[in-house]
This record gives structure tokens, C-alpha cells and sequence, in this order.
């Protein structure tokens, strides 16, 4: 038998966490209709849609765009450092994709490799994934490439299956997916189902053999004259984590902080000396596609991709990854 929640009951679900002071995110429409993920107050604002598209990526609920590490204060001639705390709230998002929450698995051996990240682990220990599985693909979808599908269950605590009534068949794969949903289902003969995954197209062990092999082919530039240097797609992208550390205040007190960056910045390997090594749009492309195809799997076993499209999505030149990789898919099979 299956567990069925309907669309209500997932709505009261919230205002209930909401008011036991649990953190609530979920997508949330704007006045022009696109929605983000957010911290919501209200059941009322939520869209609970399986064919909701989300412009922004969770990634931000557990590696913060702006994040305090510790504090300083000068006394006399000592200067005092405090820690700053962890994340120890309740936290659970709603709505999530599975190629947003397959990211998780991808991104938790980076924050646990040479120093643990207590302040990343933290939020990840705290937090209930609550996804949603797709009903629909666009042209810009390629999970089936990655290793995932439109009912991937990676990283996600519960997985909800619509069924076309206001209703959805909930499956979970975690004591924390399971204690968020009991008592609050009904049995079922009735299964959903996710759409047809997209076809898989890009044969990844050549397109990581063809990146390692031609460093200074002339396709990196040629491909990319038309990026602007925004950084939307690695802003957008559920596994891109690059982040700069700096401290804010003054010579008495202050605070280091982590804050988002981009590799697509031309500031982002700029030397103090006026040198950078990546000096052209090109060259910090290149960056981006060996480190989630080449660099990224050879350290931890995984590519650095989900597949989730949200760079060609936001790109306002429609660049991405995939079309990258379609590019280079070209390229092996080339004589």
C-alpha cells in the first residue's frame, strides 16, 4: 500500500513547523510569476507544484551567499577570537527537484575532505529534503546523462509523486523523511509516477578524456565570446560552491566572513601583482567544465553536475554546461 498526502494537508504540514519555530523554506511565486526558493512565515505563499520551475537553487540553505566563521576584538595587545556558532535550528524545504537534491550527495565529501565544515555539516544534519518528482522535462534537462532521473531519490529525505488530483503518493528514504510525514498520510492502492527522462546523449569518459588532452584548444575561446562574465550560471548551479574569505569591521573589532564568488569573475584569480592566470572569458570556462568533468571526479569519484540545466536556464547568452559538453561531444567525434 502507498502513503497519500493531499495538497492541503501538506500547506497545514507547514504552518504547523512554521509555528513549532522550525525553518520552512519553499518556493515562493513573485509579482511576475517566477518562483524562488525562500523562508516562508505562511503556508499562503508557498506553490506546491511538481511542474514548478525554481530560478534560484537550495544550495543557499546550506552553504549560506553570506556566512560569519568568527569574530575578533583587540584588547590591549591580545586580540580575542570567537567562533561563530553553528547552525542548530530545525530545518526543512519543500518543492525541492531531484537534481537539486542529488547535489547534496555531490557537494557532502568537499565539505568533509581536508577540514570539516561544521558550519555546512551542521545544516545538513538539521535539515529535511522534501522533493518533488518531475512531470515534465524542458530542452535544457539532462539528468539521464549524470546518472539521475526525474524520480532520482538521492539526497532527498521524501519524494513526492503527483497524482493529478491535489494529491501525492509520498515515498520516504530517511528517519527524517519518515518522521515528518507520519501520522499525517493515508493509505492507498494508488502510485504516481515521474515523466520520461530525458535520452542520454553525451558519452562522459570521452568528453573528460577530449578536456584533459586539449588545455589550449582554440574551442574554449571560440565558444565563448558571447559570455558576459555575470556568474549567473554558477549562482544558479546546485553543486558550484566557490566562496572567498574576508574580514569586515576595523583594526579593533570585526568578522571573518565566507561569501559566494565565481570563477567566471575576471577578478576571481586576479593577482595582487596585476597577473592572472585566467585572463580571458575562455580560460575561466575552461576552468568551469574541467572542474566539474575532470578535476572534481578524479578527487572525489563524482562529477560535479547533476544534469538540473539551471545555467542555460538563467545564461542570458543561453551558454551552460550542456551546451558546452554538446560542443565537446562534437569534438570526440571528430577524426
Amino acid at each position: 500500500m502507498s502513503q497519500i498526502i493531499t495538497r492541503e494537508q501538506l500547506k497545514s504540514l507547514i504552518s504547523e513547523l512554521v509555528k513549532a519555530d522550525t525553518l520552512v523554506a519553499a518556493p515562493v511565486a513573485t509579482e511576475k510569476g517566477t518562483c524562488f526558493f525562500q523562508y516562508v512565515n505562511e503556508s499562503a505563499r508557498v506553490v506546491l507544484d511538481a511542474g514548478t520551475s525554481v530560478a534560484n537553487s537550495i544550495k543557499e540553505f546550506f552553504f549560506p551567499r553570506h556566512e560569519e566563521i568568527c569574530r575578533f576584538v583587540r584588547q590591549a595587545n591580545d586580540v580575542v577570537v570567537t567562533d561563530a556558532p553553528v547552525f542548530d535550528k530545525r530545518q526543512v524545504i519543500f518543492g525541492v527537484r531531484p537534481c537539486e537534491a542529488s547535489s547534496l550527495p555531490v557537494l557532502d565529501p568537499l565539505f568533509a575532505w581536508d577540514y570539516q565544515d561544521r558550519f555546512y555539516q551542521s545544516r545538513r544534519a538539521n535539515t529535511t529534503v522534501v522533493s518533488f518528482a518531475c512531470t515534465h522535462t524542458d530542452p535544457h534537462c539532462f539528468c539521464s546523462d549524470m546518472g539521475g532521473s526525474p524520480d532520482n531519490a538521492s539526497g532527498s529525505d521524501a519524494l513526492l509523486f503527483d497524482l493529478g488530483d491535489g494529491s501525492f503518493e509520498v515515498r520516504t528514504f530517511s528517519d527524517k523523511g519518515k518522521a515528518l510525514f507520519e501520522g499525517r498520510t493515508s493509505s492507498s492502492d494508488r502510485t504516481g509516477k515521474a515523466c520520461e527522462a530525458p535520452a542520454k546523449t553525451l558519452d562522459l569518459d570521452a568528453i573528460r578524456h577530449w578536456i584533459d588532452a586539449h588545455f589550449n584548444d582554440p574551442m574554449w575561446d571560440e565558444e565563448t565570446y558571447r559570455c558576459v562574465g555575470c556568474g549567473a550560471c554558477t549562482y544558479s548551479c546546485p553543486t558550484c560552491h566557490c566562496f572567498d574569505i574576508v574580514d569586515e569591521g576595523s583594526f579593533a573589532k570585526g568578522k571573518r566572513v565566507k561569501n559566494w564568488d565565481s570563477c567566471q569573475s575576471a577578478l576571481f584569480t586576479l593577482h595582487a601583482s596585476g597577473h592572472n592566470p585566467r585572463g580571458t572569458q575562455g580560460q575561466r570556462q575552461r576552468q568551469r567544465i574541467s572542474h566539474k568533468f575532470s578535476i572534481y571526479p578524479a578527487k572525489f569519484k563524482v562529477f560535479l553536475c547533476t544534469g538540473c540545466g539551471n545555467c542555460t536556464r538563467v545564461c542570458s547568452t543561453s551558454l551552460g554546461v550542456k551546451p558546452m559538453l554538446d560542443k565537446i561531444a562534437d569534438k570526440t567525434k571528430q577524426k
